[in-house]
């Protein structure tokens, strides 16, 4: 009996103890380290929180930024009248007005979906003229200033002396205010949008930071836009603020948190004071000194309990296990006192190890007593219709009194009965299915004298190769029964060879009118034909048989070849290897 062992660092005992140690150890550090563990713990849990929080708020503010980006764009895309504005005013100067009043009215009933911006604006490069649309909140004086500054960016952009990148939303300050702007140039026409970046700080207005903590708009130079007095007062420093959280603060430490706008150059900054981060820290610290002290008392109980309760049975089982991996399906767990599962996983296996003896013996059984009976039931369905035109043949032959011929027939019956009552086996000779085939030939010739050709080829040294019984014959009796007639000759063509890879192959091949359409595509599909009436079963009987007897190694394909005729290739692994050199050829030809 070969044993297995398994390495020490793999078993469940070990990983079970290793795992305890892992747990036990570190809790002894942390006791060593608790204070500054601790300390980390929250804050990292703080600034993933509010991380998290100011994530969300970035991105509801973005998506409301995108959400103008596409109107402005659309608006670039599908309004005309900046055709007009991107031409000379003088060119049509009743044109441009007119123009000027739609894209006006059209912007003015357009803001109020878009409450998070104060003024939409246009303006035309080659007649230097700007139009806006300002909400009802904003006040005359900042509506004059805005456009003044908004006409000394696009100033500065024409003469080359202006660095800012209108591709994003970007900060304009007017005064100690910011404003977010965002410009699309459409050929020499600017479109844009313009909103009090303090408008962006009214929802975080909600969120609980403490009561020190502040929510903050920064500039990409860390120039908050709001609570300038607060940042200067507690010496916040802004600077490098990424994913990571940082503390920073003079007197008071601040955590502070942000994240970068996907829209343009600004970020959205929280600072939470770390005063009330560690308001229950003294309860966090009692907490882990109990479970540290618990866990030393334990453990040494828990390693017993594991043993007792989980290792030990999974160790009778494991053996168990491999003694049946060996072969031995006598091997039985003994009954040992543990938890119910365990008992009932015990009692489970052996009921289960008894089921499979039993079913190992009886499926092999059964597999084989099945696989003789449908190969033995497959093979003794034959077409009445046969004996019926052979007695046929007979009684027309004794009413011209052609004695010759009725002994020729009689003993072509007689050996074909012969081999048919010997068709039970699994596998013959075949030559004895060659001569088979071409006694049926015979019988058939003499049914359509005028009507039927046909030739076998051979070689020698295939002969003495074993193959299933009627493997051939069935197809060319499927050939003469939907090819043959009395008003065409039909030449019926038989070739058998050795293929490279060690297979028989045989090839059926008639001048009929081939295969219908769709009896061609469900016999490529490898799909059942046969009816009620016992057409097609001929056909359905081989391919059953050849699955039975070499499940995927033997194929068969069905085609029609170019005279229109039916083409059937059989391909069938060898059973047993014989001798032979020469290729000689046994054929038959109609007279």
């Amino acid at each position: 009996m070969q044993i297995h062992t398994l390495p020490l660092f793999k078993t469940l005992r070990f990983k079970l103890i290793f795992g305890l140690l892992i747990i036990v150890i570190p809790i002894v550090v942390f006791m060593i380290y608790n204070n500054l563990y601790a300390i980390q713990v929250v804050r990292n849990q703080v600034a993933q929180s509010n991380k998290n929080l100011i994530s969300l708020y970035m991105g509801q503010i973005d998506r409301n930024l995108d959400e103008v980006d596409k109107y402005l764009f659309n608006f670039a895309a599908q309004d005309t009248g900046l055709l007009v504005l991107d031409a000379q005013r003088d060119q049509n100067a009743d044109r441009y007005s007119f123009t000027k009043i739609q894209l006006n009215n059209k912007l003015l009933k357009d803001l109020p979906n878009y409450k998070s911006m104060d003024m939409f604006f246009v303006y035309s490069e080659p007649n230097q003229d700007l139009l806006t649309v300002m909400s009802d909140q904003v006040t005359y004086t900042r509506q004059e200033a805005v456009e003044n500054s908004i006409k000394t960016i696009f100033q500065d952009q024409r003469d080359g002396s202006n660095q800012t990148s209108l591709k994003e939303w970007f900060m304009l300050k007017l005064g100690d205010q910011y404003f977010l702007t965002r410009v699309i140039k459409y050929g020499n026409v600017y479109i844009g949008a313009w909103t009090d970046a303090s408008k962006l700080m009214v929802p975080l207005n909600l969120v609980d930071l403490g009561n020190n903590g502040r929510a903050l708009l920064v500039t990409d130079l860390f120039e908050t836009m709001s609570n300038q007095a607060f940042v200067q007062e507690n010496q916040i420093n802004l600077n490098d603020v990424g994913t990571d959280y940082k503390l920073t603060g003079k007197n008071e430490k601040f955590l502070v948190v942000g994240e970068k706008s996907a829209k343009g150059r600004f970020s959205l900054i929280a600072a939470i004071p770390d005063s009330k981060i560690l308001e229950n820290l003294p309860f966090l610290r009692r907490m882990v000194s109990f479970i540290l002290m618990g866990s030393l008392i334990l453990f040494p109980f828990i390693l017993f309990l594991l043993r007792k309760i989980i290792l030990v049975p999974i160790n009778r089982i494991m053996m168990a296990m491999r003694r049946i991996e060996d072969g031995n399906l006598d091997v039985r767990i003994t009954y040992s006192p543990s938890v119910i599962e365990f008992d009932k996983m015990n009692q489970s296996f052996n009921r289960m190890i008894s089921q499979i003896q039993e079913l190992k013996i009886n499926v092999l059984e059964e597999q084989l007593n099945h696989q003789k009976a449908e190969l033995k039931h497959l093979q003794l369905q034959i077409n009445p219709h046969f004996f019926l035109n052979s007695l046929n043949i007979i009684y027309n032959l004794a009413q011209v009194k052609d004695f010759v011929l009725i002994q020729e027939m009689a003993l072509c019956l007689v050996q074909y009965f012969r081999f048919m009552f010997r068709s039970n086996m699994a596998f013959v000779a075949l030559r004895d299915e060659v001569q088979h085939t071409l006694n049926y030939f015979r019988i058939q010739e003499m049914r359509f004298p005028q009507n039927l050709t046909y030739d076998l080829s051979v070689p020698d040294n295939l002969m003495d190769e074993l193959v299933p019984p009627l493997v051939i014959q069935t197809f060319v009796e499927n050939t003469i029964k939907h090819a043959v007639s009395m008003d065409k000759l039909v030449h019926i063509g038989i070739a058998i060879e050795a293929t490279q890879d060690k297979k028989i192959k045989i090839r059926v091949q008639d001048t009929g009118k081939g295969f219908p359409e769709d009896v061609l595509a469900r016999l490529q599909m490898e799909m059942d034909i046969g009816n009620g009436e016992g057409h097609h079963i001929g056909i359905w009987n081989v391919q059953r048989r050849l699955r039975l007897l070499y499940q995927d190694h033997a194929q068969i394909t069905f085609s029609n070849g170019a005279g229109h005729g039916a083409v059937i290739e059989i391909l069938i692994p060898f059973h047993e290897k014989k001798g032979g050199e020469s290729d000689a050829s046994i054929a038959g030809r109609g007279r």
